[in-house]
Order: C-alpha cells, then sequence, then structure tokens
C-alpha cells in the first residue's frame, strides 16, 4: 500500500488549501514511479484530482511538482525510494495554485520570453546549414537540455522574492545557450538587456537550481557566464 499526503485546492469551493491522505493498493499502478499512483488516484478514487502529465519519460517536464519537499519530476521518481513512508505531494513553490497541484506559469514563461529564446543572425542566409565546428558546438552541452519544467525556477529564493524582475534560472540558462551560440550575433544586445540590477544579479549562488535540476543542469554556471561576459564586454 502506498501512502500519501497530497495539497488539495479547488478556490471555487475551497475557503483555503488542505492535506489529503490517499491509501493506493500497488495492484491498481500501471508501474512503480509516482506518476503510476497520482494516476492510480485520478483513476480510481478521486477524479476530481487535478495535476499536470503527458509523456511519462522525462522529457516534457509537465509532471513537475514538490516531493517530500524537493522538486522534481512524478514520472522519474521511483516510489521505492520511499521505502514505504508516507509521500508528501505539493505544488511547485513561489507560483500561485490554480488547481490542487497545477500552478501558474505565466510569469516563468513571460522571463523565458524575455531573453529570446532563438537564433539571431542579421547575416545572409546560407544555401546550407550554419557551420558550427564540434568544440563550438560543446559549448552548448549542459544548456540546450532543458525541459523547462520550472523545478529550478521555483525553487530559487530570489525568484520568490522578485519573479517579476529576476529571469530566474531557467530563462537564464536559455539566455546563456545563445550568448554562447557562434551562430548568434546578437550577443552584445542579449548582454545589454539582461544589464540591470535584477535580471540577473538577484542570483545568490546558493545552487538550488543545481539541486532539483532532474536532467542535471547547472542553472547557476551559466548565469556566472552571463556575468562574465557582461564584464568582458564592458557591459
Amino acid at each position: 500500500m502506498i501512502k500519501l499526503a497530497i495539497y488539495r485546492f479547488n478556490p471555487e469551493q475551497d475557503a483555503k488549501p488542505y492535506m489529503q491522505d490517499f491509501a493506493v493498493p500497488e495492484g491498481s499502478m500501471s508501474g512503480v514511479m509516482l506518476l503510476d499512483a497520482l494516476n492510480a488516484i485520478k483513476n480510481t478514487i478521486d477524479g476530481s484530482f487535478t495535476y499536470r502529465h503527458s509523456c511519462a519519460q522525462g522529457v516534457c517536464g509537465s509532471d513537475a511538482m514538490n516531493i517530500n519537499g524537493k522538486n522534481g519530476l512524478a514520472c522519474t521518481t521511483p516510489l521505492a525510494q520511499f521505502k514505504g513512508s508516507k509521500i508528501i505531494i505539493r505544488p511547485l513553490p513561489g507560483m500561485s495554485v490554480i488547481k490542487d497541484l497545477v500552478v501558474d506559469l505565466s510569469n516563468f514563461y513571460k522571463q523565458y520570453k524575455k531573453v529570446k529564446p532563438f537564433l539571431q543572425n542579421s547575416g545572409a542566409v546560407p544555401a546550407g546549414e550554419y557551420i558550427q565546428f564540434p568544440e563550438q558546438r560543446n559549448q552548448l552541452d549542459g544548456l540546450y537540455e532543458c525541459i523547462l519544467c520550472a523545478c529550478c525556477t521555483s525553487s530559487c529564493p530570489s525568484y520568490w522574492w522578485n519573479p517579476e524582475k529576476f529571469i530566474g534560472p531557467a530563462a537564464a540558462l536559455q539566455a546563456a545557450r545563445f550568448i554562447l551560440d557562434s551562430r548568434d550575433d546578437a550577443t552584445q544586445s542579449r548582454l545589454t538587456e539582461l544589464e540591470d540590477a535584477y535580471s540577473i544579479y538577484r542570483c545568490r549562488s546558493i545552487m538550488n537550481c543545481v539541486d532539483v535540476c532532474p536532467k542535471g543542469l547547472n542553472p547557476t554556471k551559466a548565469i556566472s557566464h552571463i556575468r562574465h561576459s557582461m564584464l568582458k564586454s564592458g557591459t
């Protein structure tokens, strides 16, 4: 029997959030991950229980949530790691709750959009592909793999305090990804747009983002690179 305590809140009928206990028979689950237990609750116990999920392969990032006090993906969290103890599930912190485990990601995507996460090149479009040498391509490793699950950003106190001004770890990772891309020629304008007291400099390097990233990425390192690039360019 899998025991869970899950955060519940329906703004249309609940005065305030509450925790609800569930006991899920292992035989009712289709797999051995936490997401399988949540699906069993949804399918066999309480159809009103609400959460996001999609691919169940740790690729889409939809089912990010706070699991026993640490952000992670339900689909890549084995139930065996809890060794029979109760699992405490809450929505991602620092973001307003829409219903149960579903949070409002509007500001998260707003900050992502702010860094212009697409290639900018003002030169003539080549007849073939843009040429990039292996050593140039290798600089993008650890940056492009982000799945935008928001685990890092929602674990960051600087983002909790300044969500409208500090772009957050995930957006910073994407900013570094294009600043480092040899095919992109908008480096200076990218740096200039981030040059203020909040966008990048509110990071305090406590590395919560690194600790929770399900892909093993390092947004703190990316932020450090952006700061170094600003100093080097005289931005």
